[in-house]
Order: structure tokens, then C-alpha cells, then sequence
């Protein structure tokens, strides 16, 4: 199914739920759905899935992270990233192939991680050498940095004490959290070195050792949701990310929407984070991959006593008054014509 079919489909469904206290859970998870697909929708529209573009760099964040590939020209960024997604990039012989960004998406694990093929860089890019700036300033955009080399002339060349040095320049400091992560080019077969803490490991480029670094590198977890009485949702899971917003309940929370922030009263959760089952937990409780997690909101008598409710409701009444007073003049308008 597209992504239009499944918009339309979320939306169907928005309208034919009645809103009331027991579906307003549902309802803002089918709300963070709609925004992640439409977000996709106009990142497909403006180019940002394939391998045109302009002679920008800068991309339309898209997916649950953002990993940058970094390293001099020629080195297999583009063939890492045909064989990490589905998108191809240019390769060729000669140096400086790729002349602007290309984004792909890698799926895995139910999450999307958009991994960007930057334009190689030189010595001295921090400067301003070969477009340098322009390519660290998407970089330091990312969730994590691959660095990849020529492993049959990283002795010779120093490329990763360089491309650190150039990084570190304008402030980006790289493996200040294990695990250690960088990825070479072998010079011969179809696989990468694959640098973890000073281990060599030599795996063919469709094995799916590089995948599950990114993704423990990034601190990915999966979380379903359920409904009170109903089944976990176990399709679509919610990705939080330890680099980006955290993995509390409270990072589960507002990544739905803010009013289930806003109105959250506890949550249960089952799963490796849950001393018991289910976990009667709070907003600072830490989540675990693929943790169950129902929210349970506040009751009405409950939001009544809250702090700031006398001005929500005030600000809800006068969003509803201008929506009928514009639509009275409509009418009017028409009527008039």
C-alpha cells in the first residue's frame, strides 16, 4: 500500500471515530501517523527519495534517524548506500561522483533511518576546500557520522586522523559514547571492514552486522501501544531514539501528540522495562525495546483541577467561536451573492 492509500486510509478512519475521552489515545496515535506519512509524502514530492537534486546539500529530515556517510572521494560511500537502501547513487572511477547529497531510507527493525551520501571531502574542508563547509553542515545535522575508507591505503593516507581533524575543527566530536563505529572499503570481493573498539571484522556488505551497529549506535527502540480491553498495536511500532528526544514514557508521550502530554495521568507498561506486568509507571520511567505501553489519561474531574485548565478551555471556546463566526459570514456571503 502507498503512502497516499495509507494517508487516506488514517484519515477515514479519523472521521468515522466519534472523539470523546475513550478514543482520544487512538485518535492522537492515528494523528502522529498521519504527520509521519504526510512528512514522507512531501519529502517523495520535493525529490528527496531518489537520486536527482539541485546543487544543494541540505535534504527534508525524514525517518525515525539521520546517519551521514563521510569520507574523501571515491572511497564506496555510494556503494554503501546502494547496498544499505534502495537508492543509487553515481559510482565510477574517477573522483568526485556524487556532486550533491543523495538520501536513501534503511528500513529495519519496523524503523526508518535516512542515510545520506555526502560529496567527498579533502584536507582543509573545514575551511571552506571543495564545498567542504557546506557538506560538515549536513553532517552535523545527523544523528551519527560513518566514516568510510579505503582500507587498502588508510596507512598511506591517514584519511580518518584527517577527516577527524577537519570534524573536530568546527566542533564535531566523534565516538564520545561507545560504540566505536567506523566503516572501510575492502579493496577486493563484495564486503567492508567493519571497526568496533579496535576489532577487525571483514562481512560481506548484505550482511546485516552494519545495520544492527547503526541501529544500537542510535539507541533505536521500539515501543507498541495498546488500547484499553484491545490488542497491541504490533504493525507500526513508535520509534523513539536515545540521541534525539529520549526513551521515557514522557518521550512516547509527546512524540504522539501534546495533549497526551498534556492530559497523561500514568501509563502501563509490559515488556524487559517492567519490574512487574504491567508497570504502573510515570512520565520518567525509561522504556525498553519493544515495551507494550497503554496510556491512560486523566479523567475529566481530573483535568478540571489541573493548573492552566481555566485557559484552555478559554482557548478552546474562542477557537470555536472564530470558526463559527467566519463560517456565519460565509454564509452570509453566499447568501448576500
Amino acid at each position: 500500500m502507498g503512502v497516499m492509500e495509507r494517508i487516506k486510509e488514517i484519515e477515514a478512519e479519523m472521521a468515522r471515530t466519534q472523539k470523546n475521552k475513550a478514543t482520544n489515545y487512538h485518535l492522537g496515535t492515528l494523528k502522529a501517523k498521519l504527520a509521519k506519512l504526510r512528512n514522507e509524502l512531501f519529502v517523495e514530492e520535493s525529490g528527496g527519495s531518489g537520486s536527482s537534486g539541485g546543487e544543494g546539500f541540505e535534504v527534508a529530515r525524514n525517518g525515525d534517524a539521520r546517519v551521514a556517510l563521510i569520507g574523501f572521494p571515491s572511497v564506496g560511500k555510494s556503494t554503501l548506500l546502494g547496498a544499505l537502501t534502495t537508492t543509487q547513487s553515481e559510482t565510477a572511477a574517477y573522483e568526485f561522483t556524487t556532486l550533491t547529497c543523495i538520501p536513501g531510507v534503511l528500513q529495519y527493525k519496523g524503523s526508518k533511518i535516512q542515510v545520506l551520501d555526502l560529496p567527498g571531502i579533502i584536507e582543509g574542508a573545514a575551511h571552506g576546500a571543495g564545498r567542504g563547509k557546506e557538506v560538515i553542515a549536513v553532517a552535523r545535522g545527523a544523528d551519527a557520522i560513518l566514516i568510510v575508507l579505503d582500507a587498502g591505503k588508510e596507512g598511506l593516507n591517514r584519511h580518518r586522523e584527517i577527516l577527524e581533524k577537519e570534524l573536530e575543527t568546527v566542533g564535531i566530536r566523534l565516538n564520545q559514547r561507545p560504540p566505536d563505529v567506523t566503516v572501510t572499503k575492502r579493496m577486493a570481493g563484495g564486503g567492508v571492514r567493519f571497526a568496533i573498539k579496535n576489532l577487525i571484522l571483514v562481512i560481506p556488505l548484505e550482511d546485516d552486522l552494519i545495520k544492527q551497529k547503526m541501529w544500537e549506535y542510535l539507541g533505536l527502540t521500539r515501543i507498541y501501544t495498546k488500547r484499553k480491553g484491545s490488542p497491541p498495536d504490533l504493525e507500526e511500532p513508535i520509534v523513539l531514539s536515545e540521541i534525539r528526544k529520549g526513551i521515557l514514557v514522557k518521550s512516547l508521550c509527546a512524540n504522539i501528540s501534546t495533549q497526551m502530554l498534556r492530559d497523561f495521568n500514568y501509563a502501563l507498561v509490559w515488556g524487559k522495562s517492567a519490574v512487574h506486568m504491567p508497570q504502573r509507571c510515570g512520565l520518567s520511567h525509561k522504556l525498553d525495546d519493544e515495551d507494550v505501553v497503554q496510556i491512560v489519561t486523566k479523567t475529566i474531574k481530573q483535568q478540571a483541577n489541573s493548573s492552566g485548565y481555566a485557559m484552555l478551555a478559554q482557548e478552546y471556546q474562542d477557537k470555536h467561536a472564530k470558526k463559527r463566526l467566519a463560517a456565519k459570514k460565509q454564509k452570509q456571503k453566499r447568501l448576500g451573492g
